[in-house]
């Protein structure tokens, strides 16, 4: 079996980032993006989806955590695109429901090559720590479009923000580490009745 790790790095003028991420890891993090509580959540999708990432961004946070976030997504998103290669045996779909105290997040992925994002969960605070809660949905929707998947994200319940956010991540991760998983009986294939995804 091939190791499926991909390093990503992209340099603009307002951000600067590298990006290693290895999808059969154990959860192993170098996160560091200048935002605390972002760097919270992309430990918390790494460390629940067992993937090793490796994540640094200089931005321009003088600004706002905006281009950040969203360089981030588009970042990790083509690192999972270009570690997955041709997709040959994994499971292609994911999906989790994640209790959080009193919030439950679902998450379903379809590693299809299409990119498409359903996003449908509500924050009551502009900001958790230094990162604005409107960049949640902007960091899926950069990961989903550059990744190629389907990206579906529901709150089914939730009052705290933190929770809401966190169990939004997490259940990323988990639903994430199911749609790359391998399945054995595809014997190298992929699995679409297309013959490629």
């Amino acid at each position: 079996m091939e190791a499926r790790i991909a390093t990503v790095s992209r340099m603009t003028k307002e951000t600067n980032i590298n990006c290693t991420l290895n999808l059969d890891g154990t959860g192993k993090t170098n996160i560091d993006t200048g935002i605390g509580f972002f760097d919270h959540m992309l430990r918390g999708f790494a460390r629940h989806g067992l993937f090793d990432l490796s994540l640094t961004c200089k931005g321009d946070l003088e600004v706002d955590s905006h281009h950040t976030i969203e360089d981030c997504g588009i970042v990790l998103g083509e690192a999972i695109r270009q570690a997955l290669g041709e997709k040959k045996s994994i499971t292609r779909y994911g999906f989790f429901v994640l209790p959080m105290d009193e919030t439950l997040m679902l998450c379903a992925v379809d590693l299809s090559g299409r990119s498409y994002m359903v996003f449908d969960s509500e924050y009551t605070t502009p900001k958790i720590g230094e990162m604005d809660t409107e960049m949640v949905r902007e960091f899926f929707y950069a990961v989903s479009c550059n990744a190629g998947m389907n990206l579906h994200i529901r709150q089914l319940s939730g009052i705290n923000n933190h929770h809401i956010a966190e169990g939004t991540f997490k259940a990323f991760g988990k639903a994430l580490d199911m749609a790359t998983a391998f399945e054995p009986r595809l014997q190298g294939d992929v699995w679409s009745t297309k013959g490629v995804l």
